[in-house]
């Protein structure tokens, strides 16, 4: 088990190839992920940003976007500067969970394969961090590695806790280890905090897309 930004400092250079090629569903992510945003989208808050390479298709579809993105790498953050050298992008290196994100501040929000690593609680205080950061016709989409049954998401987390503990990993560190959820948590975790409404327009294997909204009656079309 390694230290999160090492791990990914560490695979930098082949990132990219290894979510097109090797993770089930992401290529057809990636390419969708942006009809899930509404046209009116200016302002685009990435969080776990890495390389941007969900930002290449977000860009395509709306060019002169203005985004944040949060990412605790610094050599995945290199990368993506080297990658959209003339876009409008504010990068802060460090962990989503501790930015300060002004209140209603984007239209829009977006992470993609980042959030399987975390406890129930702290992605639920990290949605309500969320939900204040989007204006009222805000919608936050999320692309996560989400799992069928409880009894897998028990497994995952209770390996994860065994082994911390074995290592002496204190609470709170950060450090790589899968612990995927079901999507009806997923689900129930993104109302928790806050959102309206959540629905599930993706999932290839294991690779599922919800789009949350914050205030559902605006986002009718």
């Amino acid at each position: 088990m390694e230290r999160m930004e090492d791990f990914f400092a560490a695979r930098v250079d082949g990132y990219e190839e290894h979510m097109l090629s090797m993770v089930e569903g992401c290529e057809q992510a990636y390419a969708l992920l942006p009809s899930f945003l509404p046209a009116s989208c200016s302002n685009l808050l990435d969080l776990g940003c890495g390389t941007g390479l969900e930002l290449k298709q977000i860009f395509k579809r709306f060019p002169d976007l203005s985004v944040t993105g949060i990412d605790l790498t610094r050599e995945m953050l290199d990368k993506l500067k080297c990658n959209f050298p003339e876009k409008n992008i504010n990068l802060i290196c460090g962990s989503y969970f501790d930015a300060d994100l002004k209140m209603n501040e984007y239209d829009c929000a977006v992470s993609f394969q980042t959030m399987h690593h975390f406890e129930h609680e702290a992605k639920i205080g990290l949605y309500q961090k969320i939900f204040g950061a989007l204006k009222d016709h805000g919608v936050y989409i999320e692309c996560d590695y989400m799992v069928e049954d409880q009894e897998e998401e028990d497994f995952y987390f209770a390996e994860n806790r065994r082994i911390r503990q074995e290592l002496g990993i204190p609470e709170g560190e950060f450090y790589h280890f899968d612990t995927p959820c079901t999507v009806s948590n997923q689900i129930a975790m993104l109302k928790k905090g806050g959102f309206e409404k959540v629905d599930l327009v993706l999932r290839i294997g294991n690779t599922t897309i919800l789009v949350a909204y914050k205030r559902w009656s605006q986002n009718i079309e």
